[in-house]
């Protein structure tokens, strides 16, 4: 399983004050990285992405940082797409970057291990880390539908099944409505 690295974008949420020290973890890097990718593996996991605060041009082409690169804020999120749909697990607790990966890795594997005794077994207790757009971004991917169509009388126009619109765009258009209360 590979992974890449991408530029970690704004920090949603609280910023965690004061941070662990991550020195609880005694494994290296490799470890830790083969333990996510095996976690993913056993979410038969696809596009497995380490989101961290580098500079862009630390992130060399084939999507690994530079032996030099310098992490900023030590926030991590690590997304993939799994067989329970897209996941997305974030932390900032521990005061190093590579210990917040170790923290996810290490939550994936006991995720997995509410598995054990066979009460979840339609990956119920992955549901809370489904991939969620923020509040703020859904108004602005609701404000960019709208603006796609020429406002929002020519989407409900274009899209309207009495009209031949599309239905599946109609109830799109109708929840970005909805969205920015309209």
């Amino acid at each position: 399983m590979r992974y890449e690295i991408r530029q970690l974008g704004p920090w949603i949420g609280a910023v965690t004050n004061p941070r662990k020290t991550g020195s609880q973890f005694r494994a290296s890097w490799e470890a830790t990285l083969k333990l996510l990718r095996y976690e993913a593996e056993l979410l038969d996991a696809t596009n497995l992405v380490v989101q961290v605060d580098a500079d862009p041009n630390d992130i060399r082409a084939d999507g690994m940082l530079r032996a030099r690169a310098r992490v900023g804020f030590p926030g991590v999120k690590v997304s993939l797409d799994s067989r329970h749909g897209p996941l997305t697990y974030a932390t900032d607790a521990y005061e190093h970057w590579q210990a917040n990966v170790r923290a996810v890795a290490l939550s994936m594997a006991a995720l997995r291990a509410v598995d054990r005794y066979g009460v979840s077994t339609k990956g119920e207790q992955y549901r809370g880390w489904a991939a969620i757009d923020s509040p703020d971004q859904k108004r602005r991917d609701a404000q960019n539908l709208i603006a796609g169509y020429g406002g929002l009388a020519e989407a409900l126009k274009a899209t309207h099944p009495d009209l031949g619109g599309d239905p599946e765009a109609f109830h799109a258009v109708q929840e970005a409505r909805r969205v920015l209360g309209l």
